[in-house]
């Protein structure tokens, strides 16, 4: 599953590539568009036939929605945490830098870089890793490596220690979200998929509260304290993991 994770990271180094080459050549939107349309297209005509057909253990007499259980709850608890962190990257890495750090203009895109490599990096030695430690164990190492990232940027906010913490939150987040999907399949109350949705579900909200919360605060405080509180959800995947059957 985190293999699988670390195809996605590595497909959005692509797509910047692939973007930038646009802009860079003066394609029009429309043609850039179509391309992919076209590529995405042919890579499911050429995996179609690997596709799964049928959701292990499902009960035809199960309704579509269904409560999840506590330990369901847990998973998506720490999906929650982990994904409020990664939204916090992707949409306010950059403003970060600018109004934080005050990089140069050629520097204000570089923890987003650093954040996304890490992650990518992670995500493709995370299986094996949870197999020498255990998933729980990762998953608590994750947090508190998310969490320590995040202190550095903001306690001391210089360009290089700003990067070094971006690099470790980016190993911080490249485990969690696809060991406790990993976990969730493997319930026992309910099919795989309707465990699996239940858990992203929870998680996703995160990932969309995440942003404007940090907006929120740091409009009210500063950048530097809602990137702390940040932090604090680094803590608590490791907090919840602890409670939790991974």
């Amino acid at each position: 599953m985190a293999s699988f994770h670390g195809l996605w990271s590595l497909a959005g180094f692509v797509a910047a590539a692939v973007g930038s080459f646009m802009i860079g050549h003066a394609v029009p939107p429309g043609v850039h568009f179509v391309f992919i349309a076209v590529f995405i297209l042919a890579g499911l005509a050429v995996s179609a036939g690997s596709m799964v057909r049928e959701d292990s253990g499902v009960d035809p007499d199960q309704p579509i929605f269904v409560k999840p259980d506590k330990e369901l709850l847990g998973l998506g608890a720490i999906a929650f945490c982990a994904l409020i962190c990664e939204g916090a990257m992707f949409d306010w890495s950059g403003v970060y830098f600018k109004k934080v750090i005050q990089a140069d203009k050629d520097w204000v895109g570089a923890g987003y870089t650093a954040f996304m490599s890490t992650m990518a990096l992670g995500r493709f030695g995370a299986d094996w890793l949870a197999g020498r430690l255990g998933a729980r164990r990762v998953i608590q190492l994750s947090g508190l490596l998310t969490a320590t990232g995040l202190l550095i940027a903001v306690l001391l906010p210089t360009l290089g220690t700003a990067l070094l913490g971006f690099l470790l939150v980016g190993f911080g987040t490249s485990a969690v979200v696809p060991l406790v999907y990993s976990a969730a399949g493997k319930s026992t109350r309910m099919s795989a998929g309707m465990a699996l949705a239940s858990v992203s579900t929870i998680g996703f909200f995160g990932f969309l509260l995440g942003p404007p919360v940090i907006g929120f605060v740091a409009g009210a405080t500063s950048l530097r304290v809602s990137f702390a509180l940040i932090a604090l959800m680094g803590l608590c995947v490791s907090a919840v993991a602890s409670r939790v059957r991974v």
